[in-house]
């Protein structure tokens, strides 16, 4: 995407980003055909993550990390406008540092003197500032234990009843965590609260379409309705609470240009 107009409106709103990172979407396609050593996709990318993983949530991990790394190699490093860009998805302490502090007042920030302090990844308080965890927010994980879940439900699925729908439903549902984890690896300031936004709306977007095959494999042989009922429930929950989450960081962008 060409970077044209950026010096004169510095802040992109959730569309320009969202345009941005569509494009960064296709090129990681591109380049995951190209690295994966099953170039033509025989095997689904969460069957793979599985075989080389210790566990469902090491396999979650996997997935989430292999999609932040995917994305970031199409992000500008030699952009004056984005020098910070490398920092913002550094591998080493993503989970820990990568945001800064939208609903923090302002009071709260001057009197806080020491924001090197570790102990603030542990506290829910620092969620949102320059030192809150992702292991904080509440949606993120709720997302990933549940991509837990559905990767051991999987692997009960017998292979000839493993649908395109079947995977297409499990990859939507690692996709939410992962999308989430690259909004909030962009951080809250002004500048970039916009990607945080318009990532977590690809979250979003992949909530709904995994509800919308789970709807349609409601009558399949290996989902009892049992099962289909806690998933469902526990599915538009994360899909709610995306929703609002997307529309508190909306609200703070919004105060930002005010």
């Amino acid at each position: 995407m060409s970077l044209d107009g950026f010096e004169e409106d510095p802040v992109w709103n959730e569309f320009q980003w969202e345009s941005h990172l569509n494009e960064i979407e296709k090129r990681s396609e591109q380049l995951r055909r190209f690295i994966t050593s099953d170039p033509k996709g025989n095997t689904p990318r969460w069957i793979t993550l599985l075989q080389e993983s210790l566990d469902e949530l090491d396999a979650v991990e996997a997935f989430i990390e292999e999609e932040l790394l995917l994305d970031e190699a199409y992000f500008p490093e030699d952009e004056d406008d984005w020098e910070d860009d490398e920092d913002e998805f550094d591998d080493d302490d993503f989970f820990f540092e990568d945001s800064s502090a939208p609903f923090m007042a302002e009071d709260e920030e001057d009197d806080d003197f020491d924001y090197g302090e570790e102990w603030k990844e542990l506290s829910e308080d620092f969620t949102f500032s320059d030192y809150g965890s992702l292991e904080n927010l509440d949606v993120y994980r709720e997302a990933r234990n549940f991509a837990v879940d559905i990767l051991k439900w999987a692997e009960a699925i017998p292979d000839h009843l493993q649908t395109k729908q079947v995977h297409e439903f499990i990859i939507s549902i690692l996709k939410i965590s992962a999308k989430l984890a690259g909004g909030y690896s962009f951080g809250f300031e002004q500048d970039v609260l916009g990607g945080n936004i318009a990532y977590t709306k690809k979250a979003l977007y992949n909530a709904n379409d995994a509800l919308a095959y789970l709807q349609k494999m409601k009558r399949e042989p290996f989902i009892v309705d049992s099962i289909y009922s806690k998933f469902h429930s526990r599915l538009f929950e994360i899909r709610n609470d995306i929703g609002i989450y997307v529309q508190e960081l909306r609200d703070h962008f919004q105060y930002g240009l005010e």
